[in-house]
């Protein structure tokens, strides 16, 4: 995908943030515009940003109330939140909120331009959804329901094969516990039957579960397939 023509919405209150965005993102051809408060944001969005980095600490709108009123505006543009170490919760609820994917500050530009990359292309994926997948040695059929590692064919139980789906439907996307526990169960809410299931997909598609390399854990919010090939 070129990054030419692409607008990338920065909204951080801080300075020396915005600055550092600024450079590490225009050269590697993103056009960059700035919002240092919520008001400002707003306004910037008539101009089509195709991407969104948000800062959850703003000093006049909530962070959150923020992504929520973008997300009522703009249902599909990719949104990518900075926020502080340590808060899960809040990362949490901006994910379910509707948010693509997080960074933790402090954050590698490398990660960053990772994390863009993944959150633009699964903007395709939504809008054509390949119906191969593929990671590494794993692919996924989505039409034919066929799950190979390598040349391997891995038989899956249903539950598995729908915890797997719903993955690859997002792969590169980090999704809570929560959105996978309705998508997966509808009324079930204990993630410890997600933990159950999501060991034994591992047992299944991973060399070695314990250090797995595709179904990747993110700390106390909930799991990430390993985005496509």
């Amino acid at each position: 995908m070129s990054a030419a023509a692409i607008k990338v919405l920065v909204i951080d209150d801080e300075p020396p943030i915005r600055k550092l965005l600024r450079m590490g993102l225009t050269t590697q051809g993103y056009e960059i515009l700035e919002a240092p408060n919520g008001k400002t944001a707003l306004e910037k969005l008539a101009e089509g940003p195709a991407l969104i980095i948000l800062d959850l600490g703003l000093p006049d709108i909530q962070g959150h109330e923020l992504l929520r009123t973008i997300r009522s505006r703009n249902e599909a543009v990719p949104i990518v939140v900075l926020s502080s170490r340590g808060d899960e919760a809040g990362k949490v609820q901006a994910l379910d909120l509707g948010a693509d994917d997080y960074l933790t500050k402090p954050f590698g530009m490398d990660e960053l331009l990772a994390r863009l990359r993944a959150a633009l292309r699964h903007q395709l994926q939504v809008q054509g959804e390949r119906p191969v997948f593929r990671t590494g040695d794993l692919s996924v059929d989505l039409v034919r329901r066929i799950v190979k590692v390598g040349e391997r064919e891995v038989k899956l139980s249903p539950k598995e094969y729908d915890l797997l789906r719903v993955l690859v439907q997002h792969a590169g996307k980090v999704l809570t516990h929560r959105f996978l526990l309705k998508e997966l169960w509808d009324e079930l809410t204990d993630a410890q039957y997600l933990r159950v299931y999501v060991r034994q997909l591992r047992q299944k598609i991973e060399a070695d579960p314990e250090r797995p390399q595709y179904v990747l854990t993110e700390t106390g919010i909930g799991y990430r397939l390993k985005a496509g090939d």
